[in-house]
């Protein structure tokens, strides 16, 4: 894999890619991305027959890395991110085996759209969810991680977070369906396991079917590709994220005029 910042590790029946930049708390630098989809492409051909997604070092992913944002001047140049974010996104859900994520620390912006794309996502009770780029950088999500959310938790409470920028807890997440689980952090990757084997023992057909007929349901939902490059185009175009990017650069609270 291009990145040694994502390991794939197969054991028997399970399948787990670890996102392993914990110095910057597992944010998502290009390579990384792509590493992702290598090892979704080489998980079919191991025999494993569910995928566990997890960060190291107390965090699931603090989202993209701002760097990669650098490219990002045009409104075209934002739209081409959404999109190159969310074929690594599609190529994760797209798997047919089950895959769940395991998130204990911060899953926030891509990294909340990466757990969110799992079929499920069990929580320690430090985990923290959202995509707070209303307070931070001032760009938005694609519509497709949009629909993953408003399909979770509902079209209001996205809309909160969203326009709050804050984090729910893993409570608030629990009780909303954004997760199907809360333990204690010391207690996440045996019970993921645990999770991981009783799903290894299921039917593979019954599993593929149901997320086949997920994808089609799904799509029948949610708008064509590019219906809506137009308002991701004039977010990322605008001062307010220029001024967000470079107030993150510079640790300093954006202002947001």
């Amino acid at each position: 894999m291009p990145s040694s910042n994502v390991v794939l590790d197969i054991d028997g029946p399970i399948a787990t890619v670890t996102l392993a930049r914990t110095a910057a708390r597992n944010a998502l630098t290009w390579e990384m991305y792509d590493a992702l989809v290598e090892a979704c492409d080489a998980v079919p051909q191991s025999g494993a027959r569910v995928l566990i997604l997890r960060g190291s070092g107390g965090a699931f992913s603090a989202g993209t890395d701002i760097a990669q944002f650098d490219e990002v001047r045009t409104g075209a140049d934002g739209v081409a991110y959404e999109q190159r974010i969310g074929r690594v996104i599609a190529r994760l859900e797209a798997l047919d085996i089950a895959t769940v994520a395991s998130v204990d620390g911060p899953a926030v912006g891509g990294g909340c759209a990466l757990a969110v794309s799992c079929d499920l996502r069990i929580a320690a009770d430090t985990a923290r969810f959202g995509v707070p780029v209303a307070r931070t950088l001032g760009n938005c999500l694609s519509v497709e991680n949009l629909a993953r959310l408003v399909d979770l938790i509902g079209e209001g409470r996205t809309t909160e977070l969203l326009f709050s920028g804050r984090l729910a807890s893993a409570d608030q997440a629990l009780e909303w369906g954004l997760v199907t689980k809360v333990v204690p952090a010391g207690e996440l990757e045996t019970e993921t396991t645990a999770l991981a084997l009783e799903l290894g023992r299921r039917a593979p057909s019954t599993i593929a079917a149901t997320k086949g007929l997920l994808r089609r349901l799904r799509a029948v939902r949610r708008p064509p590709p590019g219906a809506c490059d137009d308002l991701i185009a004039a977010c990322y175009a605008s001062a307010h994220f220029r001024e967000g990017v470079a107030a993150f650069a510079a640790k300093r609270a954006p202002l947001f005029s």
